[in-house]
């Protein structure tokens, strides 16, 4: 069993920056393939970021590469989410998840465990 709490998250005004972090319990996370998910209001959670187990493979949804960098210390069982040049449609709830596997995936319903969310608002 794995328990994420997210934190990081709040206000910041258009081209600022946040650092949302996912601190996991439990021994299986760093053989644990991590996402961070968006849920804006009235609309579907999709697919921000992905890091496999050692950290050395990265995916990113095309309207947030360049500008996010998601990154993990499995020494803290946490991963990282940095987020700059921030625009008022990132606003959303975003979610921390992992999965029993090392690699990643862009899909939602491959991953097993999920945190509770951290609101992100951008102002313009």
């Amino acid at each position: 069993q794995v328990q994420l709490v997210e934190s990081g998250g709040g206000l910041v005004q258009a081209g600022g920056s946040l650092r949302l972090s996912c601190a996991a319990s439990g021994r299986t996370f760093s053989s644990s393939a991590m996402g961070w998910f968006r849920q804006a209001p009235g609309k579907e959670r999709e697919f921000v970021a992905a890091i496999s187990w050692s950290g050395g493979g990265t995916s990113y949804a095309d309207s947030v590469k360049v500008r996010f960098t998601i990154s993990r210390d499995n020494a803290k069982n946490t991963v990282y989410l940095q987020m700059n040049s921030l625009k008022p449609e990132d606003t959303a709830v975003y979610y921390c998840a992992a999965r029993r596997a090392v690699l990643t995936t862009r899909a939602a319903a491959a991953y097993d465990y999920w945190g509770q969310g951290t609101q992100v608002t951008v102002s313009s």
